[in-house]
């Protein structure tokens, strides 16, 4: 089993009348309930309102991968809760970060960057899937089409990604790095930009699996190391041969 944390601030649906109708119960169910149509997956949710963000040191040990969404409240998240979400991705701990949280804290402590990009409301949106081989694009098609999202364009503050897997292009001529990958550490992370609240974007059947895909790609292969540490080693292995050891 792959345990996946979806967290959300869960604050949009509560505001707004237009953000409840297209998600009544939270971005982060309506992504829990298409990711658990997989029997390997146990998935909870985690929201701002939470104690500690409902992201408790029990939430975060045992978390593979963890599903970021925000928007309004970026700095209401504790730098303490943001540093231990560090260590744990550094550790080997998977993170998924979607549309408007390429300003959270998490994701600009991990790129180092300011992550600003160009944007504006309301587009017609163009995903082109360019590393087809990668494990995220898997069942993906050539391109698919939002009908309407919110234009995210160049320049992106972020650093040179590992791996782009998919471009935006809008139909006001913009074009966008719309799914990243990259390695901090023992952890893999990857930013998908289409998902504005506002919009249906995640009840869009390629957008589902390529969040589904990105989970099983960012899953650690080995256990989650709480604290990789900078271990003297005392004997080297060639010592250690001849020592039979």
């Amino acid at each position: 089993m792959i345990n996946v944390t979806v967290w959300n601030e869960g604050l949009h649906e509560k505001s707004s009348k237009e953000v409840a109708a297209i998600y009544p119960d939270g971005i982060h169910n309506c992504i829990k309930e298409f990711l658990g149509t997989n029997e390997d997956l146990n998935i909870r949710t985690a929201h701002l309102t939470q104690r500690r963000c409902g992201l408790t040191d029990d939430v975060l040990n045992n978390t593979d991968v963890l599903i970021w969404w925000g928007h309004m409240a970026h700095g209401a998240v504790p730098d303490k809760i943001v540093q231990k979400v560090y260590d744990r991705v550094l550790g080997g701990m998977g993170l998924v970060v979607l549309h408007s949280g390429h300003h959270s804290k998490i994701f600009r402590k991990l790129m180092g960057t300011t992550c600003n990009l160009r944007w504006r409301d309301g587009d017609r949106e163009r995903v082109w899937t360019v590393n087809p081989s990668h494990p995220i694009a898997k069942g993906i098609p050539e391109y698919f089409t939002l009908d309407i999202e919110e234009m995210y364009g160049e320049r992106f503050d972020i650093p040179e990604p590992d791996q782009l897997v998919f471009m935006g292009w809008f139909s006001g001529g913009e074009v966008f790095r719309s799914g990243c990958c990259w390695q901090k550490g023992l952890g893999k992370v990857f930013y998908f930009q289409p998902g504005h609240e506002g919009n249906p974007t995640f009840h869009n059947e390629y957008v589902q699996k390529i969040i589904t895909n990105a989970v099983y790609w960012a899953a650690p292969q080995n256990p989650v190391i709480a604290d990789p540490g900078c271990p003297h080693a005392k004997i080297s292995p060639e010592q250690q041969y001849k020592e039979g050891k």
